[in-house]
């Protein structure tokens, strides 16, 4: 699955997670669909596979190491475009939404629930 836990640490969640990171950013500052997250997380977890086998002799072609990373750089990626995604609403439609925590906005007028 991963061959060592400062590999993953370091490659996956450090260095690959920065970019996924940047990416869902990336994603939302531009208003590009929620879909879109996906290949790119893909593409992330494929790069990350090819780092580890190259640089640390890991396993290239494992499933459950590409998924874990794929999950992992999916879920970073979601979190950060969800996060972007929340601050653009409040800041370009004051007039309409306001901010109700980290990955959320809610309409003007509305209760909380």
């Amino acid at each position: 699955m991963i061959e060592s836990l400062p590999v993953f640490i370091g490659i996956t969640i450090l260095f690959m997670g920065g970019c996924a990171f940047m990416s869902g950013q990336a994603l939302a500052a531009t208003w590009r669909p929620l879909w879109q997250v996906f290949p790119y997380a893909l593409g992330l977890a494929c790069a990350d596979r090819f780092l580890c086998f190259a640089l640390f002799q890991g396993t290239l072609l494992s499933l459950p190491g590409f998924a874990l990373n794929a999950a992992v750089l999916t879920a970073i990626t979601l979190g950060a475009y969800r996060m972007t995604r929340a601050r653009g609403m409040v800041r370009q439609y004051p007039w309409l939404y306001r901010r109700t925590g980290l990955f959320s906005w809610t309409a003007k007028g509305q209760d909380i629930a």
